[in-house]
């Protein structure tokens, strides 16, 4: 048998002395004491933060870059700074804010959240409970008779009696007090769950807004690209029929002009499934949800994101802590099915008063008292205990790697997101640059056809490839915009600083 000592104590230590006279008693009573401070099992202690300060392989760092991004285009990251428990504020939107409170308050998926951590609070009140001894008082009346079968022989009595009785099970061995602990490390997991339940809803609600201003931009483009394509295809047919043209060209516009129809429907579709999932998101039924038309411009783009140090993400991410709890949960299991093992004690009390009169109850009674101890030691049950405490340690090394994989699934979502922002301002350089060209292109052919030195064809063509570059550049703008918010939820959003749980109704 180990025995740790556990940093929790019982709330009542209770000894009762018997015939062995005073000494006796304070034997016994310090005996109690020693032992009721010893737990067996192992203490759990938290695992190590990571020593490393970065989250980027150094080779690839230290790459050279074939885009150099410009200035504007690049994002500062503020090592070790604070986040904001609302990071979505971080992208200035009234809209936008407005949107996830209105999904904070009414999402179901963070109200049943809210009911279990209750529930699991209440069931570390439950398990608290078997530390205190347990009393109740009884009050009982009942009628008896005898029968004879000579006349006037048969007799009737009463009997009253109230009664008060008491049992405590001293926890020498801890292993309530470890039963305890589990209980709280898994409410623990239960606030971790609640975390990353809100963190998931506020992700999920940035994502879909941004999903609907970009899906609302590109329609809009399309119709400009169609609008081009529909006189690309005018003109075409009208050079055909006065011999200019050939039926080659009326059939390539009339293929370019289907090819831009058909993107349409798929853009529409994707539109209304992110406004339905946006109202399933802030707890509303699709058909009731009021629809509203984000645009890119209510957003700024934060040029200074706070990152946090590896060593303090894994003790702000709700996944790494939840896989915490439950690693602290499997490690008091062990202490529980060790006392299992161990003897278990039980002391019993009681004093009853008994009247043939309900009202004799309180100045003529008989007194009936009992103390009682019992000792019980398992000796045999076929090796299950001792197969049980072998699982539990399984289950903690099953949990300890479980962590291993969470932290290490943390750190790389964090390093793919900061190679993502890395690589959307080079991207943004690059498609600024190819609207710029795209645009003095068509300013060009503009002035060209003013003066008759070029076809209208010609302007035709450079316009749609002004507005498939200014579209392309959008994209780049929405894709740095998500990937900002992805690293930010990454990093925990700051849900330390908010307040999560809901009053109880």
């Amino acid at each position: 048998m180990r025995c740790a000592t556990s940093s929790r104590r019982p709330h009542v230590s209770l000894a009762i002395a018997g015939a062995g006279g005073a000494a006796g008693a304070a034997a016994a009573a310090t005996a109690a004491a020693l032992l009721t401070g010893c737990a067996v099992g192992p203490n759990f202690h938290r695992p190590a933060a990571p020593s490393t300060a970065a989250y980027l392989h150094t080779s690839a760092v230290a790459a050279p870059q074939q885009v150099q991004a410009q200035p504007g285009d690049k994002q500062q990251l503020r090592l070790g700074a604070e986040l904001t428990g609302e990071w979505w504020q971080l992208f200035h939107s009234k809209q936008l804010d407005e949107v996830v409170r209105a999904a904070l308050a009414a999402s179901p998926t963070l109200a049943a959240a809210n009911a279990t951590l209750a529930q699991a609070r209440e069931e570390v009140t439950v398990a608290r409970a078997a530390l205190l001894p347990a009393a109740s008082v009884s009050l009982q009346a009942q009628r008896a008779g005898s029968g004879s079968r000579i006349p006037g022989a048969t007799s009737t009595s009463n009997l009253y009696s109230i009664g008060a009785a008491a049992s405590y099970s001293p926890d020498i061995f801890g292993g309530v007090r470890r039963n305890v602990e589990q209980q709280q490390a898994l409410a623990e997991y239960q606030n971790d769950q609640l975390a990353a339940a809100y963190l998931t809803l506020t992700g999920d609600v940035v994502d879909q807004v941004l999903t609907i201003a970009s899906t609302r931009l590109q329609i809009s483009t399309t119709y400009d690209l169609i609008a081009i394509d529909q006189k690309n295809l005018a003109l075409s047919q009208r050079e055909f029929a006065v011999g200019v043209g050939t039926r080659a060209d009326v059939l390539t516009a009339d293929a370019q002009l289907a090819a831009d129809q058909t993107q349409l429907p798929a853009l529409q579709k994707q539109l209304d499934q992110a406004y339905d999932e946006l109202a399933v998101l802030a707890g509303r039924e699709p058909a009731s949800w009021q629809v509203q038309a984000f645009d890119l411009q209510q957003f700024t783009l934060p040029r200074s994101v706070p990152l946090s140090l590896p060593s303090r993400l894994v003790r702000q991410r709700p996944d790494i802590l939840a896989a915490q709890a439950q690693m602290h949960a499997a490690s008091a299991a062990i202490g529980v099915a060790v006392a299992q093992e161990l003897p278990d004690i039980d002391l019993s009390a009681s004093l009853t008063r008994e009247a043939l009169q309900a009202s004799d109850l309180f100045h003529q009674f008989d007194t009936v008292w009992g103390l009682g101890g019992t000792l019980t030691q398992p000796l045999f049950k076929g090796g299950a205990l001792r197969a049980q405490v072998r699982a539990t340690r399984d289950a903690f090394r099953a949990e300890a790697a479980t962590y291993r994989a969470v932290v290490l699934e943390a750190l790389g979502q964090v390093a793919d997101d900061l190679w993502a922002l890395q690589y959307d301002a080079q991207l943004l350089t690059v498609d600024r640059h190819s609207m710029q060209v795209a645009f003095e292109s068509l300013q060009l052919q503009q002035q060209s056809y003013t003066v008759g030195t070029t076809n209208v064809l010609n302007l035709i063509n450079a316009q749609r490839a002004y507005a498939q570059a200014r579209l392309s550049y959008v994209s780049a703008q929405v894709q740095q915009f998500q990937d900002t918010a992805g690293l930010l939820v990454a990093l925990g959003g700051g849900w330390w600083n908010d307040r999560l749980e809901t009053p109880a109704p």
